[in-house]
């Protein structure tokens, strides 16, 4: 079979007006970047706002492994399937960070013939959201800056900033530096750090905000630092909200771009589940519940960290209500969450694939307290045998969950009909489905940090040091209590350790830090030794990335 670059090269997209045109958009209402993406203007969007939704699905999956769980290319397949069996579908997908991309894994478009394109534009710099966002982001930085520098009218507490800088690459040599140096005109020496752009505050912000103007609303209540009376500072304190929105004035407008089986995709917004909330804008998903009757979208990585985090964080502030959930599983990640190493991931081991769906049941346990109509579709590869697959079926049908074996990213849209039968079907009989939070707003937050930490990963108990204990205590005195949390671990384990596969039980959770992101709507515990900039691996996939003779980009897939 072709590569996924070859295959993504190879299609014939078409026009973006087209595309468009199926969902009812008029040529008048995009904004077009080249012949194949385009953003949706949001006054035209603004006049949905009385058109019925349509309904939800959320694609998730089980913890991911280095064996590739496909959960992109399933939501991908799933949208192509629909539109295959008659149903007017959109995808909503997050952009890719520039990070993983050159970091540990290449492109995230999907795969096989399961992809949205252009490809290379959407691995890349695609329509320049990234770039705005990290922008504005460093822009209040600055102002931030310049405002102590120019006689510090706030009386800001240099030792109480908290607002870093972003770049939207992996460079561990940023995680903790020391600025202005060089003498006065450079201002006061410090320490600081920076994140990357898909960990950024402005980055949750753009991908929550319901429009512009709830956008620059948010913006205005993002905490910088704490005066030297312990008050906070916000950026409208430093009067930045007005110049950062007009940075992200057509950012915040959805891109629109196609699948290979021409199914409409908005994909827009990309922070990662993580380290942040994990889901594309909600500006992407209400507008594709208004122009379709079918709207697959995804949340990053397992069930744990996206979909807990859609559902509590992403549905709870924008007020949506998912209609059916798909938990993706593969049998080599099964295998592997089993104790089979990578290198014997290709021989036929149905003991390891039963061992580890003990973390395929954690999942549907974690979903279940969600009260969502759920099926479990297999991400089958060429290698699977016929005893691996029965062995997930049977620990599904034992959870009371129903399995659909898919091949989608062989035969596209086509081998995921079966899938999308059954999500049409699943959704019909559950019309009254019982949708509800992991956790009531009302508790505090280390009961909402325990909740997760039980109900979610397992866990025996939490513990944290007493300057985070303290640090939640002043959150609940300024009035921030009633915020969810939004958990920054390691997406590999449902511990704060990477290295613990399966479904480690009892263990224990360390609370390393706590960040308040006052314009985001959420409160960040950060895990264990999670970091909020990642470095790059021993042999970086830019290493591998190349521009040929013809200017073809290769090795990015």
């Amino acid at each position: 079979m072709k590569s996924d670059l070859d295959i993504a090269r190879g299609a014939a997209a078409r026009p973006i007006e087209e595309i468009a045109s199926q969902l009812d958009v008029p040529a008048d209402a995009i904004l077009t970047y080249g012949r194949d993406k385009a953003k949706i203007d949001l006054d035209f969007l603004a006049g949905l706002s009385d058109q019925k939704n349509g309904k939800l699905v959320l694609v998730t999956c089980i913890s991911p492994t280095s064996a590739g769980e496909g959960k992109t290319t399933t939501t991908v397949g799933l949208g192509d399937a629909l539109s295959r069996i008659g149903k007017k579908t959109s995808i909503c997908l997050r952009e890719p960070s520039l990070g993983p991309c050159f970091g540990m894994k290449g492109g995230a478009a999907g795969g096989g013939y399961a992809q949205v394109i252009p490809m290379e534009d959407i691995n890349l710099h695609f329509t320049g959201d990234f770039h705005a966002i990290t922008a504005a982001h460093n822009l209040l930085a600055a102002l931030l800056d310049n405002h102590i520098y120019w006689g510090n009218k706030l009386d800001i507490d240099a030792r109480r900033i908290t607002w870093r800088r972003v770049m939207d690459l992996n460079d561990r040599a940023l995680r903790s530096i020391t600025q202005s140096l060089g003498g006065v005109v450079n201002g006061f020496p410090r320490e600081d750090s920076f994140d990357i752009t898909a960990a950024s505050e402005i980055m949750a912000v753009f991908c929550l905000a319901s429009d512009l103007n709830d956008l620059q609303l948010r913006l205005s209540r993002i905490e910088v630092a704490r005066n030297r009376d312990r008050q906070p500072v916000t950026a409208l304190d430093l009067a930045a909200p007005g110049s950062m929105t007009a940075l992200l004035k057509h950012a915040i407008m959805p891109n629109l771009v196609q699948t290979l089986e021409h199914t409409p995709a908005f994909v827009h917004g990309g922070p990662f589940a993580n380290i942040a909330h994990g889901c594309n804008s909600l500006i992407a998903t209400q507008s594709a519940l208004k122009l379709s009757d079918y709207i697959v979208t995804e949340a990053g990585f397992g069930a744990d960290l996206g979909a807990e985090k859609f559902f509590d964080i992403k549905c709870r502030q924008g007020g949506l209500t998912p209609d059916a959930v798909v938990l993706v599983a593969t049998v080599r990640a099964l295998k592997k969450h089993g104790g089979v190493a990578k290198e014997g991931l290709s021989r036929e081991n149905t003991d390891a694939v039963k061992a580890g769906c003990a973390n395929l049941n954690r999942h549907i346990a974690i979903l279940k307290h969600f009260g969502v109509p759920m099926v479990a579709a297999i991400n089958q590869f060429t290698d699977d045998s016929d005893a691996e697959i029965q062995a997930i079926k049977d620990a599904c049908s034992a959870q009371g969950v129903e399995t659909v074996a898919c091949t989608h990213w062989q035969d596209g849209g086509a081998g995921a009909e079966d899938l999308a039968n059954k999500v049409v079907d699943m959704m019909a009989q559950d019309v009254n489905s019982d949708f509800n939070f992991l956790y009531e707003e009302g508790l505090t937050l280390w009961e909402k940090i325990e909740t997760i930490a039980d109900k979610a990963y397992g866990a025996g108990s939490v513990i944290a040091a007493n300057t985070v204990s303290r640090r939640l205590e002043q959150l609940q005195e300024f009035g921030h209590g009633n915020l969810p949390i939004c958990m920054a671990k390691t997406p590999m384990s449902f511990s704060s350790d990477p290295n613990k596969l399966g479904a480690p039980d009892g263990h224990e959770l360390q609370i390393r830090e706590v960040r308040l992101a006052a314009g985001a709507g959420f409160v960040v515990a950060v895990c264990g030794s999670m970091m909020t900039m990642p470095g790059l691996p021993r042999r970086p996939a830019a290493a591998d990335i190349s521009v040929d003779d013809e200017g073809n980009i290769d090795g990015l897939f």
